[in-house]
């Protein structure tokens, strides 16, 4: 797992699950998208004590592709275990922010001091985009073109950063 990073994992197992039942496993070249953000976004033992159900919650969070199945997931822990910590939140929203990042094509997301950086799939990249950014956020964004462009977005520190990521996501 540690090898292969916790997603491809999770998804890994999925296919040999469908296997194993019959199923049939869909070829997909998905590229794992990498959040390095600094929130806290885990499933705390006293919230969950088993190991096995902690592997299967993450399992079932890292496999949501829609708002539909977050929501699904969400339901089912606060039915199963009742209210949520802040961290298995922070785990919920980052799945939002994955899938936000597979529809506008963004490989990754990481945090800087001050600062976010998304960086695009270069083949996908429309350069509207930053024409875009620009007229909302001005002075807030550096655009760096290259063969993975990425945006810079300069965020406010008394803020949360996960909703600023959301809300800058929202108008890319």
């Amino acid at each position: 797992m540690e090898q292969v990073g916790y997603d491809m994992y999770c998804k890994l197992l999925d296919e040999v699950m469908k296997e194993m039942q019959g199923g049939k496993v869909e070829e997909r070249k998905e590229e794992d998208i990498q959040i390095d953000i600094n929130v806290s976004s885990y499933i705390p033992d006293e919230y969950i004590e088993s190991s096995d159900i902690k592997i299967s919650i993450y399992q079932d969070i890292a496999l949501c592709k829609n708002e539909d199945e977050i929501l699904d997931v969400t339901d089912e822990i606060i039915d199963r275990f009742g209210t949520m910590p802040k961290e298995v939140e922070n785990l919920l929203e980052i799945a939002r922010i994955k899938n936000m990042c597979k529809e506008k094509n963004i490989n990754k997301i990481a945090q800087k001091t001050n600062s976010v950086v998304f960086y695009f799939d270069g083949a996908e990249f429309d350069t509207e985009i930053v024409n875009k950014l620009i007229q909302i956020y001005s002075n807030s964004i550096r655009f760096s073109p290259s063969a993975l462009p990425y945006v810079t977005y300069k965020i406010d520190n008394n803020k949360s950063v996960i909703k600023q990521i959301k809300e800058f996501m929202q108008n890319i």
